[in-house]
């Protein structure tokens, strides 16, 4: 069944692939070579701009078709076609990046059309002239062949880099005994293994979260900890320590002392030291509270262990972390997430979450029947504006594990809202990716609290994506400065602390009943718990990566060993290396992984100030929200777009209450 609107395609083989990848490289080559061979005479907007801004919308939409299988078919060979096609585009966008006679044209048809186009036309074409000279484009010929070079080496290893982490497949076998302290529900879940007869444990989040957070056998904890913690050690340590160093070269043949000093230079903070500053004082203020909350974890463990007869050694591991933090919830807060995901049944809360965001930001949602997509289990849904009822665009639900797929959550964008050819709107189309726990025979999926929010989060792009109404594909959806991209998802996540959504979007599994008002109370104050350890994980990770786009050369596992020490106060495990699966710095979040944290002020004053003043579920609110925050896309800057919505600029006071902070 065809889909109006919906130029993406899923019935394709890996020949088809491959074939297709070269077509698109040949018609961009055509195209690029027209636009580079005008003369100054010629170079116009017809010429110039809608030519180039006609060939994204076009590139854009079959570029991602093709790639984005390596990350959800269920088939390897179409997957290591789709990789192979990436490795191709990829380079081929090297390639048109570097084009002196393309730029050369822009450069001509800004000279001569000052003032004479829109806004947005204008900022798409200084944003190519940006991009040109962060091309090296202005530099000697030597100087960009050295680029050009670094950047399909940098294309060709961040593109391993994520195979190799979608390709993992380690298993663990323990006996029954070994997964003490995980529900029944899950231990069913478990496959056994031939000829042990041991329950078979991956290293997917649905198996190991439950276990960090539930399993009291330590000696369990570690071993799993060890092997989620050197996922892919060998071969991605060596693929991210080369990044590191060519993306440090790049930088310095393009004027920067180091690749974070280049990547802030087009972001909100601007420089390392805004970055740094950030977090040194977000440390300070935490450190207080983690301390307190690693002195708890120690009376729960010397209590644990002389009750059970487990060795207490004092300290508290990185297998240990998680787990105590859980037991905090539980024992301080009272809030039992095995019994509180009995309330969270997929189809309940994919049917609140729909309908609270349907109802906020003025649209409808319709399930789409007998349409074509990747996978059996993955949905698909229109998205019209309930003013007007045009068509806004699409997006695909693609919700459980399996062998080969992404393994983490995200929402990804296929298909750019922007102006076509012709200036009629082409729609949007996303993909929501994530990896809950699987329906049984005996039971629904049923999903954890914090799994609630990442949904949340992840529909907040996918809205984000859709709702964007430009004119150039360059500023489509997420196109936004990346320390304010996720801005908009977080603040979204406020919704699953608030008892009207969260009525909404529960009822248990077996007998349709409410959450509880007493359980919903704990839940809700329970916001706070671990915040200091929990923020200091994130402020770990966002500083290494910093830490290591500061310098030439650097050892991953040695450096990441000695800030976990210095900021969290929990050793590394021996032999493993996070940095080898933190996928963000492969993945378009290098020098950036920051943004998390500093993005998050805007989303907790957001909140405060707007919705949780004015209604969290007020339509008024909830169109600003949608004008002034989606609408735009990238087609304003991050700090225009807050201004807009807040009336004044962004404080950090609602961001720090949020930590149990002062300011």
């Amino acid at each position: 069944m065809s889909v109006t609107g919906n130029l993406l395609s899923w019935k394709i083989t890996p020949a088809q692939i491959e074939q297709s990848s070269k077509e698109l490289i040949d018609k961009m080559k055509k195209i690029y070579d027209d636009v580079g061979k005008l003369t100054p005479e010629e170079a116009s907007y017809d010429t110039v701009v809608k030519v180039l801004a006609d060939a994204d919308c076009f590139y854009a939409v079959k570029r991602n078709n093709l790639d984005f299988l390596q990350h959800v078919s269920a088939d390897k060979d179409v997957r290591d076609a789709s990789v192979q096609a990436d490795k191709k585009l990829s380079e081929h966008d090297v390639e048109m990046s570097m084009l002196q006679d393309v730029f050369g044209s822009v450069l001509v048809f800004k000279e001569r059309n000052k003032d004479k186009t829109s806004a947005e036309a204008q900022r798409y074409v200084d944003r190519l002239i940006k991009l040109g000279k962060r091309n090296g484009l202005h530099l000697p010929q030597t100087v960009q062949d050295q680029i050009k070079e670094i950047k399909k080496r940098l294309s060709d290893l961040s593109i391993d880099f994520s195979k190799n982490l979608n390709e993992e497949n380690t298993i663990l076998e323990f006996t029954k005994d070994e997964l003490v302290g995980l529900p029944e529900d899950f231990i069913k879940t478990l496959e056994k293994a031939e000829p042990s007869g041991k329950l078979k444990v991956t290293l997917k989040y649905p198996h190991y979260f439950p276990c960090m957070k539930k399993c009291r056998n330590p000696e369990t904890r570690k071993k799993m900890e060890t092997a989620f913690n050197s996922r892919c050690i060998k071969e991605n340590t060596k693929i991210l320590e080369e990044l590191t160093k060519l993306r440090h070269k790049k930088a310095q043949l393009l004027g920067f002392p180091t690749h974070a000093a280049f990547v802030l230079d087009m972001r909100m903070a601007k420089t390392p030291e805004a970055v740094k500053s950030f977090q040194e004082v977000l440390t300070k203020k935490l450190q207080p509270l983690k301390e307190a909350e690693m002195k708890l974890f120690l009376e729960y463990k010397q209590e644990e262990c002389k009750r059970y007869g487990y060795e207490f050694d004092n300290k508290i591991n990185y297998w240990d972390y998680r787990y105590y933090m859980t037991m905090t919830e539980e024992k301080k807060y009272a809030v039992d997430h095995n019994k509180l995901k009995e309330f969270f049944p997929m189809e309940v809360v994919t049917k609140g979450l729909l309908g609270i965001y349907q109802d906020l930001l003025g649209l409808k949602f319709t399930k789409m029947k007998g349409v074509e997509t990747w996978q059996a289990d993955v949905t698909m849904y229109s998205v019209t504006d309930v003013a007007n009822n045009n068509l806004l665009g699409y997006f695909y639900l693609d919700l459980f594990p399996r062998e080969g797929k992404y393994g983490h959550a995200s929402c990804f964008g296929l298909q750019p809202g922007c102006l076509l050819p012709d200036g009629s709107r082409q729609v949007a189309v996303a993909a929501i990716v994530t990896n809950f726990t699987k329906p049984t025979a005996d039971q629904p999926s049923l999903l954890r609290h914090d799994e609630v929010k990442t949904y949340f989060h992840e529909f907040g792009h996918a809205m984000h994506q859709i709702c964007s109404r430009v004119d150039f594909a360059l500023f489509s959806g997420t196109h936004v400065e990346r320390d304010f991209l996720e801005a908009p998802s977080q603040m979204l996540e406020n919704w699953c602390w608030e008892r009207e959504p969260l009525n909404r979007m529960s009822s248990h599994y077996k007998d349709g009943c409410p959450i509880p008002d007493q359980l919903l109370e704990k839940l809700i104050s329970s916001r706070i718990a671990n915040t200091g350890i929990f923020n200091l994980q994130r402020i770990l990770l966002s500083k290494f990566d910093q830490t290591i786009h500061l310098k030439e050369e650097v050892d991953t596992a040695a450096t990441l060993a000695e800030m976990t020490k210095e900021i969290l106060g929990i050793p590394c495990s021996e032999g493993t290396n996070i940095a080898a699966s933190f996928g963000h710095l492969a993945g378009g979040y290098d020098a950036q992984y920051y943004g998390y944290l500093w993005s998050e002020v805007f989303c907790m004053d957001m909140f405060s100030s707007r919705f949780k003043k004015e209604g969290i579920m007020n339509k008024t609110v909830g169109a600003d929200y949608r004008r002034c925050i989606l609408q735009p896309g990238g087609s304003l800057d991050g700090d225009v777009m807050l201004r807009n919505f807040l009336g004044r600029d962004p404080q950090q006071d609602a961001f720090l209450a949020s930590k149990g902070l002062k300011a």
